[in-house]
């Protein structure tokens, strides 16, 4: 396997973890500044407040784009799995 090829297969890997990981934590980040500016209006600074909201936002997004992560992550394994039967062929 050549070293383009080993860098074409990594950054695809961290394509697919952004993909993975980008839109939990957007939307993690986006509630919880919601949640702060409402704490910080209201003057309620309890920690736990922020948290039962995040995780319904988060498990919605898991819910939402749940298939095509697991798309995405199929056809990256599926090219990985082709590229090491072609390297154990030749």
């Amino acid at each position: 396997m050549q070293e383009a090829e080993i860098a074409a297969l990594l950054r695809e890997a961290l394509l697919v973890c952004v993909k993975m990981a980008g839109p939990p934590l957007g939307v993690a980040l986006a509630v919880g500044t919601v949640m702060s500016l409402v704490q910080a209006v209201t003057q309620v600074n309890e920690q736990t407040l922020a948290f039962l909201p995040k995780v319904v936002a988060i498990f919605a997004t898991l819910m939402l784009l749940g298939g095509y992560m697991m798309v995405s992550l199929g056809d990256y394994t599926r090219a990985v799995m082709d590229r090491i039967v072609a390297i154990g062929s030749s």
